[in-house]
């Protein structure tokens, strides 16, 4: 499994105490060797101090560090001084993206900024910084919640790569079958970058429902009644969702997917496990 790749992401801590118990977390996923971390972005860039702040100090520590970068809310010259500090600090790879809607938008608040989708935020960044950064844009195997039909939802994603995205990494999912036939439709109209499948430990029930609710994951039948029928059984969930998230990844990769990108929700031992078991881990 050399040639594929894995990453890992996580979210800004909001504390002192946080942010050490993300170091801890941090620690124990650099040994696994992942290409990179990626570090997300609030809803209208809520958390833009603490995605760089994180996103500066893995990098201080040696590793490659890629920032989530949110379109929403932002304008063209909040983005270049972002841009030309990541630039500044050696920074080479970005997630670009259009963010989530602060709450109280709608959607007929996009237009109200001076960027509404993601494929203006990349071509925006590859028209102030060239070559300089890998832009990796966001796919969905189970369509976007907010896309009108699969085809628009295919279409926008061409026109993120057409803007300059170098790669993609997808939306979390459990069917694997949404995720060779996105990759099938998208190579038929032309579309041929590198697709790393967004992968979801699951760790929680409660709060992986309340995830896939919000972002239209699709979280298959046969595995919402186990993981109900387990009731307060916090072992046998995690033990059930190893298993699951592993052969998942296993199929993935034996399909051809070029990488793994795991949803850590800063907590390394779900990842840890599953990389060991794929052998991933270094």
């Amino acid at each position: 499994m050399s040639q594929n790749t894995f990453s890992i992401e996580f979210f800004p801590p909001k504390t002192a105490e946080g942010a050490e118990k993300l170091r801890i977390t941090r620690g124990k996923l650099a040994a696994l060797k992942p290409a990179y971390f990626s570090v997300t972005f609030g809803a209208g860039g809520s958390t833009q101090a603490g995605t760089r702040d994180t996103v500066l100090e893995i990098q201080r520590e040696g590793l490659n560090a890629a920032p989530h970068l949110s379109c929403i809310g932002r304008s063209r010259d909040e983005l270049r001084a972002i841009l030309a500090e990541y630039k500044a600090h050696g920074i080479r790879q970005v997630v670009a993206l259009r963010g989530d809607l602060p709450s109280g938008y709608g959607a007929s608040d996009l237009s109200s900024g001076e960027f509404s989708h993601a494929n203006e935020l990349i071509a925006f960044i590859r028209a102030e910084t060239g070559d300089w950064f890998h832009i990796e844009a966001a796919a969905y195997p189970e369509m976007h919640p907010q896309a009108k039909s699969p085809q628009d939802d295919l279409d926008n994603f061409a026109r993120k790569v057409r803007s300059g995205a170098n790669s993609a990494i997808t939306q979390y999912f459990y069917n694997p079958d949404a995720y060779f036939r996105f990759v099938d439709e998208a190579r038929k109209i032309g579309v041929d970058v590198p697709v790393v499948a967004g992968i979801m430990p699951i760790n929680n029930y409660t709060q992986l429902m309340r995830f896939s609710d919000m972002c239209g994951a699709e979280i298959p039948r046969w595995i919402r009644l186990k993981l109900a029928s387990f009731g307060d059984d916090t072992e046998s969930i995690k033990a059930f969702g190893l298993d699951v998230v592993t052969q998942l990844c296993e199929r993935l990769l034996a399909g051809g997917a070029p990488g793994l990108h795991f949803y850590t929700l800063n907590q390394a031992g779900p990842t840890t496990t599953i990389c060991q078991r794929l052998k991933l881990a270094n």
